[in-house]
């Protein structure tokens, strides 16, 4: 019988990331964010995260090289989207309900969402997002694919 695994306390930002050709969010009906060539980033915020979890972040988010000629999208001129999805932080490893407990309060998660997003404009990228605590469709074509996890703190 394998041991049963520790229980792990998230307390890290975690955003998936995806490489698009176009990628759009709507909400009732109304598309709020959208852009071309970039990266589409669903972001979740965990309880205790700081400052630090959101700039590294957007630090990968901006500079790690996945697109054509291993450039980063600040060489490519791209674009990003930034989607705040809570459900990230969702742990589903017991039963059949996931627990969200993990997930940082909405205020919380709301300030440090928008600083991820303020760095990559501080950045000069080209930053559109959905909209906070809203039931959103998200549409997208991804690139490759290429889709990657990020974590602001190792985990295991």
């Amino acid at each position: 019988m394998l041991p049963r695994p520790e229980v792990i306390k998230w307390e890290l930002m975690r955003a998936v990331l995806q490489r698009v050709l176009r990628a759009s969010v709507t909400v009732d009906g109304e598309v709020v964010g959208e852009i071309g060539a970039g990266i589409l980033a669903l972001i979740g915020v965990a309880g205790g995260d700081t400052e630090t979890d959101a700039a590294y972040i957007a630090g990968k988010l901006a500079d790690l090289r996945i697109f054509e000629g291993e450039q980063s999208l600040t060489e490519i001129q791209g674009a990003a989207l930034l989607v705040s999805q809570f459900t990230l932080l969702g742990d589903a490893r017991k039963g059949r309900r996931p627990s969200w407990s993990e997930a940082a309060p909405p205020d919380e998660g709301r300030v440090l969402y928008e600083r991820v997003v303020d760095l990559l404009k501080e950045r000069g990228i080209e930053t559109a997002t959905g909209r906070f605590r809203a039931q959103m469709e998200v549409a997208l074509v991804n690139d490759g694919p290429v889709t990657i996890l990020l974590d602001s703190k190792k985990v295991f």
